[in-house]
């Protein structure tokens, strides 16, 4: 992961903007707007996680595509019937909707991927840890162990394979299987035991015997509040903007999508400012850093 200029703020100005990211990704179904979340989220996923970033919006697109298309065997509502497939209507109306789905699932995979790098585990506890204390703990826990388990199994994998064991490009499927299967059963023994070992550590360590006691690290600065106001700001002229319904769609059974006019333009501005926040400081300190670099 690079270096990324958002991260460095405030755990509440992380937090509330992923919050606004996500909750208008999943609410504002316009395609103009779902397009928007998919560029902000790919662009600011691509500076996080650089070449790594990019494999992974590359290995996406064929994904999408092939929701977008399978919709319409699934779902027949609509009026403009393209073709048929054994019998049944294939319609421009569920094509759409089906690539709508895709948008939204492309945007909010993409946001929960730039979070899971933002918001670290003392981030979330410093920011909830006094007012729901065993909640953010299992949290943390349960958001560490996804991507530990992930790490482990190529471990096991590769201690598998180092000494024959593994299953290789010729093996059967019954092989694969078995293999599959060795491998989720060690690691399943190692998460029980770790969880065991996690659990006596806590308790030597007196963890629930009494009031906890918080350490902040974060404190809100200057640059916190302005970029905290100036999202709450572009957040809430979004909502105004698309409050009375100028930024409504709906795809099945009729398409109806409302024109990008008068408010709904506004909010589709205002929309694509907020989500460019993290991008434009990322940029900012990179610039600001290579101009230093030249004055040396």
């Amino acid at each position: 992961m690079k270096r990324d200029a958002f991260s460095a703020y405030h755990p509440a100005v992380n937090f509330l903007f992923f919050m606004g990211a996500i909750g208008f990704g999943v609410v504002i179904q316009h395609p103009a707007y779902l397009i928007a979340g998919c560029l902000g989220a790919g662009v600011y996923y691509f500076l996080l996680h650089g070449r790594r970033g990019l494999k992974l919006l590359l290995g996406m697109l064929p994904l999408l595509v092939l929701i977008s298309v399978l919709n319409p065997l699934f779902n027949h509502y609509g009026e403009r019937v393209l073709f048929t497939v054994f019998g049944e209507p294939y319609t421009l109306e569920a094509l759409l909707y089906g690539a709508a789905v895709a948008g939204m699932f492309a945007a909010m995979m993409l946001w929960f991927g730039c979070y899971n790098v933002v918001m670290t585990g003392d981030k979330f506890t410093s920011l909830f840890g006094n007012l729901i204390p065993a909640l953010s703990l299992l949290l943390v826990m349960v958001l560490r162990m996804v991507p530990g388990l992930t790490r482990r199994a190529r471990q096991i994998s590769g201690a598998r394979k180092s000494v024959g064991m593994a299953a290789g490009e010729g093996s059967s499927a019954k092989e694969k299987l078995r293999h599959g299967m060795t491998v989720l059963s060690t690691l399943t023994d190692w998460a029980l035991e770790g969880s065991v070992v996690t659990a006596d550590s806590m308790r030597a360590r007196g963890y629930g015997s009494g009031k906890r006691s918080s350490f902040m690290i974060y404190r809100m600065t200057v640059r916190d509040w302005v970029v905290l106001v100036l999202s709450l700001a572009l957040a809430g002229a979004v909502l105004t903007c698309t409050a009375g319904g100028s930024a409504a769609a709906s795809y099945t059974p009729v398409l109806e999508i409302a024109p990008l006019t008068g408010s709904a333009g506004l909010g589709l501005a205002a929309y694509c400012a907020y989500l460019l926040i993290p991008t434009v400081l990322h940029i900012k300190e990179v610039l600001q850093w290579h101009i230093l670099r030249s004055k040396i």
